[in-house]
């Protein structure tokens, strides 16, 4: 399955729930489709014509995860629970898509890893850092959590 493209999972995934008639799964699937063709026309005005690469489309899905984990907070802050839950219900949906997230402890080791690899010793060496763990860990990893550890080892 690690062949296949991004993309024709999830275009597999949407026909097989409209099929099952699966309301919620059909509906984020869609959004998934609908983010993606944005994404795909906004890198056509950059010159890119072949969309956007798998990588893009992981960063493109945790982006929506994180927002649906914004959404659950502000619901049961109001009181909605029914729409927490939807948006539950669509973080799995999504997740499906993306790789295994990095526990805590793999966390750490691959930002060490690449912080030793890149000779990086200064807080002036943070964008290479972070640029070289979302090349290699795109969708494993919580960028806000890697960002501050590491800011804090650069900073030592």
């Amino acid at each position: 399955m690690a062949d296949v493209m991004l993309r024709d999972r999830i275009k597999a995934e949407l026909k097989d729930a409209m099929k099952a008639r699966e309301e919620r799964k059909t509906a984020t699937l869609r959004l998934i489709t609908a983010a993606l063709k944005d994404r795909d026309i906004a890198a056509r005005s950059k010159g890119v014509n072949d969309g956007i690469d798998e990588t893009e489309i992981l960063q493109m899905l945790q982006t929506m995860v994180k927002q649906r984990h914004e959404s659950i907070e502000h619901y049961e802050q109001a009181g909605r629970l029914e729409l927490a839950e939807q948006e539950r219900e669509e973080i799995e949906t999504i997740n499906f898509f993306l790789p295994r997230q990095l526990n805590e402890t793999a966390l750490q080791k691959a930002i060490d890893a690449v912080i030793e690899e890149l000779g990086a010793g200064s807080i002036k060496d943070m964008g290479r850092t972070m640029s070289a763990l979302r090349e290699r860990y795109a969708g494993q990893i919580d960028f806000g959590k890697a960002s501050a550890i590491v800011k804090a080892r650069l900073a030592q």
